[in-house]
């Protein structure tokens, strides 16, 4: 009877929250835009480069395609003038003349986290006070920047930062972590938020002020730090700076990976988030709506348990399948709508998730840009 009560509990509190959280990520205003971009002010927006891919040059024409009032000033930066992304981005600036668009050899780059360190470089570079840092692989609709800035209008926001979308699953590995993503994700931020101020930022997009930046001692102070994005924003937060969600989304973009190369980079954001926030993912197990209804079912076969599961599973493949609808569905967007993942990989997607969360405490090495790295307790890496 212990059992059975134990385990009844659980499943009743993995599908209580599960339903907080979907009802936060309904009601939050996704993809609205503000009704007239007044606010315009220069800003420079800071690109790090490695590489590039079939959507690289898709990606980083979205940003010089623009349709922004203020002044800009556009800095990509790459460790090494052999980088294939440098014709990319000289193809680039020769079909956008106008642009104040400038290719930057940063070097040599000293620290375990080389995009920020490029980044620190690209910032003593930068002629503007509002900065807005973007990852290779974000693509962007026309009107981001001048929604992006719009809340920084209010002196009390240090940071933006955006919801994102995993835009290219080319296989079934793929697939499974852009459910990770465009249904789970975004609404746990959003259910996180719920409860506190959010004191993080999602990396894809961010836009701050040089002012707050200086607070926290620049880009040179994350140089070792894994999770920069979740840093920047916690430290900028920590000096008392609202950090704010800019509706609109933006895409992620990737080259096809099997489940060996998804696997491994689900393993080091679980190991970041870990590091992180410690107590709060160790009781995140707490939340998945299918590990604790199977469980009860399992371990306690009836009717009640049987039908209690049943419902947890239909609840958990309709919140999948709405909230990947909601992510992905932008009215009036120039492009047709991505068509969702399967719902079914949802339940998938949770039963694995135990793996991940128990390796998550069971070592501290992380695979990142083809290097194996050990991360320490304050979130900085170095090598094993």
């Amino acid at each position: 009877m212990i059992l059975y009560a134990t385990l009844g509990c659980l499943a009743l509190l993995s599908l209580v929250l599960m339903l907080w959280q979907w009802r936060v990520a309904r009601l939050f205003p996704l993809h609205r835009r503000v009704e007239r971009a007044s606010f315009a002010p220069a800003l420079t927006l800071l690109k790090p480069l490695k590489g590039c891919d079939a959507a690289t040059e898709d990606c980083l024409r979205s940003w010089l395609a623009q349709d922004y009032q203020g002044e800009t000033q556009i800095l990509f930066g790459v460790a090494a003038a052999d980088d294939p992304v440098c014709a990319v981005v000289r193809k680039l600036s020769a079909e956008f003349p106008g642009r104040d668009a400038r290719l930057v050899i940063c070097g040599p780059l000293a620290g375990a986290n080389l995009k920020v360190c490029k980044l620190a470089e690209m910032e003593r570079l930068a002629r503007h006070d509002l900065l807005v840092i973007s990852d290779a692989d974000v693509r962007v609709p026309s009107d981001f920047l001048a929604n992006a800035v719009a809340p920084l209008a209010a002196p009390e926001v240090g940071l933006v930062n955006c919801f994102y979308r995993l835009a290219n699953p080319a296989t079934l590995a793929m697939h499974w972590e852009t459910v990770a993503v465009n249904a789970d994700f975004w609404s746990q931020v959003l259910q996180a938020r719920s409860l506190k101020p959010l004191d993080f930022a999602l990396g894809a997009v961010m836009a701050t002020r040089r002012p707050c930046l200086r607070e926290i001692g620049g880009f040179a102070a994350l140089a070792d730090v894994l999770a920069d994005d979740y840093q920047l924003g916690h430290r900028i937060a920590q000096r008392g700076h609202a950090i704010s969600l800019c509706p609109v989304v933006v895409e992620c973009w990737s080259g096809p990976m099997g489940w060996a190369a998804v696997w491994k980079h689900q393993l080091r954001w679980a190991r970041t988030i870990r590091v992180c926030q410690p107590t709060p993912y160790f009781f995140s197990i707490l939340s998945n709506p299918t590990l604790w209804p199977f469980l009860w079912a399992a371990t306690c076969p009836g009717l009640l348990t049987f039908w209690f599961g049943a419902g947890c599973l239909l609840a958990r493949l309709a919140m999948a399948s709405d909230l990947q609808h909601r992510l992905l569905s932008e009215p009036g967007g120039s492009q047709p709508p991505q068509r969702a993942s399967p719902a079914w990989l949802a339940p998938l997607k949770d039963l694995l998730q135990v793996a991940l969360w128990g390796l998550a405490f069971a070592g501290n090495r992380v695979e990142w840009r083809g290097q194996r790295m050990r991360l320490r307790s304050d979130g900085t890496m170095v090598q094993p």
